[in-house]
């Protein structure tokens, strides 16, 4: 992508031209434009205006993808990210990416896909974009290859693929244990081929919105913490789930925290299904290897490549929970396997399972976990030849703004999502292998979408005084969060907002835990009239605090739609209602209006003909394939 400039360059004349050419083409590049309001000081305050036909929130594989779309079409989006450029959720995503091309196993094709997928999701997923994705996914991997995704081969040559949990065949493409930061590498190449303007280090804050429709958004520079008014009518949301809630997780602390979710509720959007969020079995555990690694993910690859696990009694007790599928089953099977092995006791005295890979031969390992190799050498630990400690974290949040799945359209006129920060794909559950191919499956062809909704107006869209109204107020609002002085920090609220969920909304629920929860929490939301926030802006702690505000939001919404599910289902297992029951196959909507959640429920659709009856045919993987 081209760099647009940071606030310290000239700030007119910074975009190249719109290539042009094809039909929706704005013919109009983005432009910067500096303003000045006045403050209640008198001293004021400058911003700049941002105009641009479609902006992209997220600098991921999903906003990428969106955006290669939307510049193959003749228009030039503006994608910003909070973080450097390349530098996203995607590249921790190592295991692969699946897609049913049979390079290894003839027999797979897009209806199985689709149902291991939904049995998965425990047929809480859309069918329709389960659908979507695996017809997509076979042309979205050959399209990655012509891009320069450089795969592992098979012997043939063809893209190699391996066993990933749950899946009837080997299905999962990769890059070693890399693949995420491999694919997102060569969506950016292919983004910077098309010249597709990008902006790093800037944080939204809010969407501009009448309610009905969108008409850009408000933030500031990470950096320099100059306020910026991005116009647009197309806004696209592809800024990740809310995972980083919780106390132990597998994300970075300032991504991942429900500022997507946030900002689309505040807008009138709905949320879906929130209460499903997975725990992956096999996180790193922080009293063993370190602080700063608890909670970091060992790619599922390690179990697809035939890691087995252990408790303290050298039992392989997934021999218990699931003879056939062992350690590949089910993310949510595994992740309450190994917790109740910890709490019967059989954990080591830093509360994990181990997970062991040494009877592989050794340069099989090197080969096809060279990044786990690596990681595990400098903490001291060969796995070549000996076990790691593992234990579940919250990795990946199945729930998320409710979409149409072959537009990405909100609900909300100009509003788009796309990837983590949506529901529907995966269900209660998600397969592994699937989230990366949600990213360029979906986003492709909302990208699509979105260029056929824009207009030559659209390309340099005009500020109303009420739009600017409002950024200003935001501008405000930033300002007086900026200078709280109370006598508690953002990071300490932070911190016991995730075990608050940790506890109360983690792999195991119920109602007493739940309800007590929301209490907990309105306690913890009283706090923040005492927040303090040091450096102003822009600083971590400023940072911080912006997030706790997205992060509290969505946690109760979280809370709430856990404690109205009276069942267990997939990743939300709740111990007062452990059967799942068969008047739940509805999906939880949460809307909200002046602070309040209301809960709607909505009927699932039936998948087609096709993959009904590649369900029928009952596909399953047997994990004695690998022994």
């Amino acid at each position: 992508m081209t760099e647009m400039p940071a606030d310290d360059r000239e700030p007119t004349g910074v975009a190249r031209g719109s290539s042009g050419g094809a039909a929706g083409g704005s013919g109009v590049a983005n432009r910067i434009e500096p303003e000045r309001r006045s403050s209640s000081d008198g001293e004021g305050l400058e911003y700049d205006v941002v105009t641009t036909p479609v902006l992209v929130i997220g600098a991921g594989a999903a906003g990428a993808r969106v955006a290669i779309s939307l510049a193959e079409a003749g228009l030039e989006p503006l994608v910003i990210g909070k973080r450097d450029h390349g530098d996203a959720h995607t590249t921790w995503a190592a295991g692969g990416i699946n897609a049913a091309l049979g390079s290894l196993d003839e027999e797979d094709d897009w209806t199985i896909h689709a149902a291991d997928t939904l049995n998965e999701g425990h047929h809480l997923n859309d069918p329709e974009a389960v659908e979507l994705t695996a017809r997509e996914m076979p042309d979205r991997i050959r399209e990655l290859e012509e891009w320069g995704m450089p795969f592992d081969r098979a012997d043939d040559g063809a893209i190699n693929q391996r066993y990933f949990g749950a899946q009837s065949y080997r299905r999962t493409c990769f890059v070693g244990d890399r693949t995420g930061e491999a694919m997102l590498e060569t969506l950016i190449d292919r983004a910077r081929e098309l010249e597709i303007p990008h902006r790093e280090n800037v944080m939204i804050t809010r969407l501009l919105s009448d309610g009905r429709r969108v008409f850009g958004a408000a933030g500031f520079d990470m950096e320099s913490g100059r306020g910026l008014l991005f116009r647009s009518n197309h806004v696209v949301l592809a800024a990740g789930g809310f995972s980083a809630l919780y106390d132990r997780h597998s994300s970075r602390d300032d991504e991942n925290n429900g500022d997507a979710q946030a900002l689309a509720l505040e807008t009138g959007s709905r949320l879906l299904d929130l209460e499903f969020v997975q725990f992956h079995p096999t996180g790193m555990v922080g009293e063993r290897y370190g602080e700063q690694w608890d909670g970091r993910l060992v790619t599922e690859a390690v179990r697809g490549e035939g890691g087995r696990l252990y408790n303290t009694e050298n039992e392989r007790f997934m021999e218990r929970y699931s003879p056939e599928q062992m350690e590949l089953d089910a993310r949510d099977v595994v992740a309450r396997a190994i917790a109740r092995e910890i709490d019967a006791g059989r954990g080591t005295e830093n509360g994990s399972v181990y997970l062991d890979i040494s009877h592989r031969d050794g340069d099989y390992i090197r080969e096809r976990l060279p990044r786990m190799v690596e990681r595990f050498t400098s903490l001291g630990v060969d796995i070549t030849k000996e076990p790691i400690e593992v234990a579940p974290t919250a990795h990946y949040t199945m729930g998320g703004i409710d979409i149409d799945f072959h537009t990405g359209e909100t609900g909300v006129c100009g509003l788009y999502a796309v990837g983590e920060a949506v529901s529907g794909v995966h269900g209660a559950n998600r397969l592994g292998g699937n989230s990366l191919a949600e990213t360029v499956a979906i986003g492709k062809l909302v990208g699509d979408h979105v260029a056929t909704e824009v207009g030559t107006s659209d390309g340099s869209p005009s500020v109303t005084d009420e739009q600017r109204a409002l950024a200003e107020r935001e501008f405000q609002a930033l300002e007086s969060l900026a200078a709280a002085d109370g006598d508690v920090s953002p990071t300490t609220l932070l911190a016991e907002l995730g075990e608050l969920l940790w506890h109360h909304a983690g792999i195991l629920r119920d109602e007493s835990g739940l309800r007590a929860g929301l209490e907990e929490l309105e306690v913890l939301r009283d706090r923040t009239r005492d927040l303090r926030v040091d450096g102003g802006i822009p600083s971590r702690s400023f940072e911080y605090a912006v997030d706790l505000s997205f992060s509290l939001t969505v946690a109760e919404a979280t809370l709430r739609t856990a404690l109205a599910r009276t069942e267990s289902r997939g990743a939300h297992h709740r111990t007062d209602y452990p059967e799942t029951g068969s008047d739940w196959r509805v999906s939880l909507l949460v809307s909200a209006d002046e602070g309040q959640f209301a809960i709607d429920r909505r009927e699932v659709d039936e998948p087609s003909a096709p993959v009904k009856a590649a369900l029928e045919e009952g596909y399953e993987l047997h994990y004695h394939h690998l022994e």
